[in-house]
């Protein structure tokens, strides 16, 4: 072999280890950014939530789950968790599980954090999901504190619920469901005929209006 052909198999070789390097390198970039958008695509909401996040003060959550009468062996659901409050508090109350759901990863995350400063992780797990989609089966307590059209919308939902099951809603009601308790207080505790805050009791199966 002609040093001039040595050096050109030498050239074509080398060239072609360039090239499937390169090749390399791109496919390797490309998964890269494939999996950055779908971790980014992840975080994001399933869709846009219903409500804006307004915190139920302790007071009015401490009423709800008085309320429910929660105790020992009960499952609280908590739809449209917020900041975790409520589940937080029933763990810790009453040692019982709970378990809260927001379509909002930033509400999602506040919770996984009050939940771990609580340390109650070993009681409360908290999921990103739609609502509207849940089985709420397990639940024995649901709270709310949502709107009365959303509240109307879960009612399928809510009707599966085993017999002898609570539901509690701050502030609005569930329009063709008679609640069993109606009570009214201000963000301190006390009752008020103000009606600052008010809570809506109902057991499965409801009454209908």
């Amino acid at each position: 072999m002609t040093m001039t052909k040595l050096k050109t198999r030498l050239l074509a070789g080398l060239t072609a280890a360039l090239l499937l390097s390169a090749a390399s390198i791109y496919v390797a970039e490309a998964q890269a950014q494939t999996a950055k958008a779908a971790a980014e695509k992840k975080k994001a909401p399933k869709r846009e939530p219903d409500v804006i996040f307004v915190p139920t003060p302790q007071a009015v959550v401490d009423k709800m789950l008085e309320m429910a009468e929660v105790k020992k062996g009960d499952v609280v659901y908590d739809l449209g968790c917020g900041d975790g409050r409520i589940v937080v508090t029933a763990a810790k109350k009453f040692g019982v599980k709970a378990i809260g759901f927001d379509i909002n990863p930033v509400r999602v995350k506040e919770s996984l954090d009050n939940v771990k400063s609580n340390k109650v992780e070993h009681l409360v797990t908290i999921k990103e999901e739609d609502i509207f989609t849940l089985d709420l089966s397990e639940a024995s307590v649901v709270t709310l504190y949502l709107l009365p059209d959303l509240n109307v919308k879960l009612m399928p939902q809510l009707a599966k619920l085993k017999p002898g099951s609570r539901i509690v809603s701050h502030d609005f009601d569930m329009r063709g469901a008679k609640p069993v308790k109606t009570h009214r207080m201000n963000s301190n505790g006390n009752e008020d005929e103000s009606g600052e805050h008010t809570i809506y009791k109902w057991v499965v199966p409801w009454e209908k209006e």
